[in-house]
């Protein structure tokens, strides 16, 4: 399959980045993220998750985001929703797309939802039927779909059967996302493939994380598959509270280099892209994890 020549990017570090940091981030520093990444051009932009703060403190200012930020036609703005509570609060909230996240094994399933596969399932139908009927988009992330961390490899049937469930549910994208950087190209073609015979590549998305260096690898061989969509996280922030020493997802500044390089048109303004990564990246206190937002800072520094 032709690797296609427009990409969609869509940026997870406000929600999937910050959701993991043990600092507290006030609101005022989410919204000018968010606002920097949309006027970077991003087209999607994942905000926040209106889950329980007892398990995610670090999401309970939702709404505030939500109202906080200011949104441009055109752009995507989703949050993650786990139930039907969340989804009435998302809603309540303005949101206009939501994101149910289920688990390829049953093992990080009951560790990250606190339910079965089955049961998990059972709850996005229901978010779903419900979001649907009021109008919203709704995505579906599988996570540990190239590795889990409790039970090791994970079979492209195992992903394939959630994958087609979700899409029986009306998401109009799947996410497939190696949650703990476990993946390799082979990994990722063996299991993008399995599912596309059932849900057209068009309709899915990658989701990379770096712990291994193969984020980008991965990106390639999805791209090769002819997935036309790709989550990244500004600076690289993020990573995986269930998975010990799991690094962020790739890093979007890093993936939009690759992409540029390849001739692909995302829409993305490389410098504002930057710009917002070293904004975030000072607010947490530490230097950004992009490669390339690096190098750019050090070939600025030398001129």
């Amino acid at each position: 399959m032709a690797i296609p020549n427009k990409v969609r990017i869509v940026e997870v570090g406000p929600r999937d980045g910050l959701q993991n940091e043990a600092q507290n981030v006030p609101a005022a520093i989410k919204i000018e993220l968010i606002d920097r990444l949309t006027d970077a051009g991003l087209p999607v932009i994942e905000a926040t998750a209106f889950v329980s703060p007892k398990w995610v403190p670090q999401m309970a200012d939702n709404a505030e985001v939500m109202k906080g930020i200011r949104r441009k036609p055109g752009v995507g703005y989703p949050v993650l929703v786990p139930n039907r509570k969340g989804l009435d609060a998302a809603i309540a909230a303005g949101c206009d797309e939501v994101v149910v996240f289920g688990a390829a094994t049953e093992s990080f399933s009951k560790r990250n939802t606190n339910c079965s596969i089955d049961e998990g399932l059972a709850r996005f139908s229901e978010v779903c039927a419900e979001a649907i009927a009021r109008g919203l988009k709704v995505r579906g992330d599988i996570s540990v779909c190239l590795g889990c961390p409790y039970e090791g490899e994970v079979s492209p049937a195992q992903v394939t059967r959630v994958a087609r469930e979700l899409f029986a549910m009306g998401c109009y994208e799947i996410t497939i996302a190696d949650t703990i950087g476990a993946g390799t190209p082979g990994k990722t073609r063996a299991v993008i493939e399995a599912v596309a015979i059932h849900i057209p590549a068009q309709k899915l998305a990658g989701h990379f994380h770096d712990t291994y260096g193969q984020a980008l690898a991965n990106t390639l061989a999805a791209l090769e598959c002819g997935v036309a969509t790709f989550d990244s996280s500004v600076a690289g922030l993020g990573g995986c509270p269930y998975a010990k020493g799991a690094t962020g997802n790739v890093a979007t500044e890093d993936l939009l280099y690759m992409l540029d390089g390849m001739g692909i048109s995302t829409g993305i303004d490389m410098q504002k892209l930057v710009a917002a990564g070293e904004f975030i990246s000072k607010a947490l206190g530490r230097p950004t994890q992009s490669r390339v937002a690096r190098a750019m800072a050090a070939k600025s520094a030398t001129a």
